[in-house]
């Protein structure tokens, strides 16, 4: 541009200027939330994310990593989960500094990270600061950007992915310690825990790969070995997290044969691109949803984001513009998911992306390219001369004329054929200020098209990003509520309810019933604050964590295959009644028929620990018909697997006695005494990484009743101890000190060495002057 003025406004989004613009913005947004006066609260984050970051800090001050949850799912892997982010090192922040901030601190800093990344990766693409920080702001003020407030790993694996892709692509083009930084980065956004979001990464960046490498971009020779180091350098790094959770995925609910297309965008869920609140409701807490859809609350991109992204696609002939366009349109079509008959069709060729649930979770990558094509499109006007602006002004009024058209057409469908439950005069206006919003960023186009000496021209380019970042937030109403922080207080619950008698950590447990677990997953009152009390008093999800209750269920994205089978037999129906399993399992409390915050007592339940059961050989199918036998006694039999009939001596029942027990998070020492061999069962759930030893030998751990665990001992009187030892996590933790080390190292010495090659260079050019 030959202006100096204009230029100096498009280039006053200086890296650090617009880090202040961020984190001005995301105050702006969110400014009772940094304060402390409110916290986060919509959803999985009171009912998922705060408990299971409250229990990992628990451990942490005591210790002790995470590896076990005792409380939920009568026990289930912690660490191996991947999403817990145990070994993720950002999470110390909500570690040490008190938890009702610092965890929604946490998630509104990744949002800024996720911005300024963006902000780098469209500045080094376009070279355009002021393209760059438009990028940035429409990456981070999304509707589905913000939607993954709500659980902290979601959102700090997202912000990564800006930086990955930058760093990825400069460590292929450039080599060296690049290479070391790139999988650095990488490693962090896998020990940041959203497998979705990591897998999509990926495999954008090896399509990019492909792209420059096909037109020799960079030196072949070096992209051929560049990228797989990279990756295989990034495995090594996170072997201590990505081990124990193939090992869990493996032993999981979820095998190849798992799919959950629930929340597929609707086939009309596309006019939510341009008028956000059509065909839902707000009757979920006062969150918008799109009926069928309650994976996320919002995907609208802005108006203005929308405009500049498609008119870059139309016109913009880049590589990098066709590959973002149509990677962007594939994720847009595998969003539809069972809507349409091509993901149901290539999910059956390539069974492996049934681990990918919920398919509306593709617009991920449509978030993540409609700013960087926003980006694309305005460096390309910025750096227009006068006579190609007067053609692209007239590509971009058509291309805003058709979405203005499509919107007004969306209004009429709205208005002549709503749904039955539509708010339809509030979808008018919301459509409507949407129009208005598509109007100002066009009046701000145009002007930024026009040459122009004006004043206004000085402040026309944060007046743009200004309208997109207001467009956004007040798309609908807000998609995060928050509450008082007192809510989250620990204890609560439990001195509320004053259950007699109380569930304790080894004594006993809570149960939902399969009624009460319906109603709370499928109902839900408008004030967000009562909502999760409600939820709370009735240890819904993961709320017993904040209380220190076990119970039998929980909420937890992986669990043992086997424990999984037990809770079907409950929770696939809701009339399910099983007393004599839900004695053995140790129920001394279950929602009462009146309400699901109302308790009452089971008085007949078994302690967690028993002994002396006549042992029982069947295969897991008949098992699992006589636990739910009426005539089932955990106290006086113990079914155990075929194969394990080599392992067990034991024939009838005896009559051996638990003389005590003590149950830690991941040990349970137990003190009994036989007069001959006897079994010893644990209501505590089976898994590989338990290991059981009498008197100080380790002894097999066998299977019981289908999922619970179980030990012979000889007669007489022995300590038992069970001990949770990760064999993954060993392995793969001596993996990722050795690579992190070495990594370190390299990059020390690569550093040290540039430095003493530009002293010499230094003293020559001064000797030379």
């Amino acid at each position: 541009m030959s202006d100096t003025t204009e230029n100096r406004a498009f280039n006053w989004f200086t890296p650090s200027r617009f880090g202040i613009l961020l984190a001005i913005l995301i105050f702006a947004a969110f400014p009772q939330v940094l304060l402390g006066l409110q916290t986060f609260v919509i959803r999985d984050c009171g009912f998922f994310a705060y408990p299971l970051a409250h229990f990992q800090r628990d451990c942490f001050w005591h210790g002790e990593l995470p590896f076990w949850d005792p409380y939920n799912y009568c026990g289930a892997p912690f660490l191996a989960e991947w999403n817990t982010m145990p070994l993720y090192p950002p999470a110390l922040i909500y570690l040490l500094l008190p938890l009702t901030w610092s965890l929604s601190f946490f998630c509104l800093l990744h949002l800024w990270f996720a911005g300024f990344g963006m902000y780098r990766l469209a500045r080094r693409w376009t070279g355009s600061n002021f393209a760059a920080a438009f990028a940035g702001v429409a990456f981070a003020f999304n509707g589905l950007t913000l939607n993954l407030l709500m659980w902290p790993s979601h959102i700090a694996t997202l912000s990564w992915m800006p930086w990955v892709v930058l760093a990825v692509e400069s460590a292929w083009r450039e080599g060296g310690r690049k290479i070391l930084l790139a999988a650095l980065v990488g490693a962090m956004q896998m020990l940041a825990g959203g497998p979705e979001t990591i897998l999509l990464t990926w495999i954008f960046l090896l399509l990019l790969w492909i792209q420059q490498f096909a037109k020799g971009e960079s030196p072949r020779a070096r992209m051929l070995w560049s990228f797989p180091v990279i990756v295989a350098v990034v495995m090594l790094l996170v072997a201590a997290q990505l081990l124990p959770f193939l090992d869990l995925a493996a032993h999981s609910q979820r095998d190849t044969g798992f799919a959950d297309t629930r929340w597929s965008m609707p086939a009309w869920g596309w006019v939510n691109f341009l008028v956000p609140m059509a065909f839902g409701s707000t009757q979920d807490m006062g969150v918008f949803f799109q009926y069928g859809q309650n994976w996320t609350s919002s995907y609208y991109l802005g108006i203005g984001t929308l405009w500049l992204a498609l008119l870059a696609v139309w016109t913009l002939r880049e590589r990098r513009v066709w590959l973002l366009g149509a990677c962007a349109a594939v994720a847009l079509l595998f969003a539809f998911g069972e809507n349409t008959p091509i993901y149901p069709a290539l999910r059956r060729i390539i069974p492996r992306l049934s681990l990918i649930t919920y398919p509306v979770k593709y617009l991920t990558l449509v978030a993540f390219f409609a700013p960087l094509l926003a980006a694309f499109a305005l460096a390309r006007q910025q750096n227009l001369q006068a006579t190609e602006r007067r053609i692209s002004a007239g590509r971009m009024a058509l291309a805003g004329s058709i979405l203005l058209t499509l919107l007004a057409g969306i209004l009429f469908w709205v208005w002549r054929f709503p749904f039955s439950t539509d708010d339809v005069r509030t979808t008018l206006l919301n459509g409507a200020s949407r129009a208005l919003f598509l109007l100002m960023t066009g009046a701000v186009l145009v002007f930024l098209a026009q040459p122009s000496k004006s004043g206004f021209c000085r402040i026309a380019p944060l007046l743009l990003i200004l309208i997109a970042w207001l467009d956004v937030l007040t798309h609908e109403p807000a998609q995060n509520p928050t509450a008082p922080p007192t809510i989250y207080t620990f204890g609560l619950a439990r001195e509320k309810l004053a259950m007699n008698p109380q569930p304790e950590l080894g004594k006993s447990r809570a149960m939902l019933t399969p009624m009460a677990e319906w109603q709370f997953v499928h109902s839900a009152i408008s004030s967000p604050q009562n909502n999760f009390l409600i939820g709370r008093l009735a240890y819904g999800a993961d709320c017993n964590l904040l209380d220190a209750v076990p119970k039998v269920d929980g909420f937890l994205s992986l669990t043992p295959r086997e424990n999984d089978d037990v809770l079907s037999l409950f929770y696939t129906r809701t009339n399910a009644d099983f007393p004599g399993l839900e004695d053995f399992m140790g129920v001394s409390q279950t929602s009462a028929p009146d309400q699901i915050y109302h308790w009452q007592s089971r008085p007949n339940f078994l302690p967690l620990v028993t002994a002396g059961q006549k042992p029982v050989f069947l295969d897991d199918a008949d098992t699992m018909r006589a636990l739910t036998h009426p005539d089932f006694e955990g106290g006086k039999i113990a079914f155990l697997p075929q194969e394990d009939k080599s392992l067990v001596t034991v024939s009838d029942q005896t009559g051996a006695k638990i003389l005590d027990s003590k149950f830690g998070n991941q040990t349970v020492d137990i003190e009994a005494e036989a007069a001959k061999p006897s079994l010893v069962v644990v209501s505590q759930t089976y898994y590989h990484d338990w290991h059981a030893y009498v008197d100080g030998h380790e002894t097999p751990l066998l299977r019981a009743n289908h999922a619970f665990q179980a030990v012979q001992i000889p007669a007489g009187r022995h300590q038992i101890r069970l001990v949770y030892e990760d064999r993954a996590f060993e392995t793969g933790g001596m993996v990722s000190i050795v690579s992190w080390l070495g990594c370190l190292i390299c990059l020390f010495r690569s550093s040290k060495r540039k430095i003493q090659l530009r002293f010499p260079k230094l003293l020559l050019d001064k000797s030379s002057s």
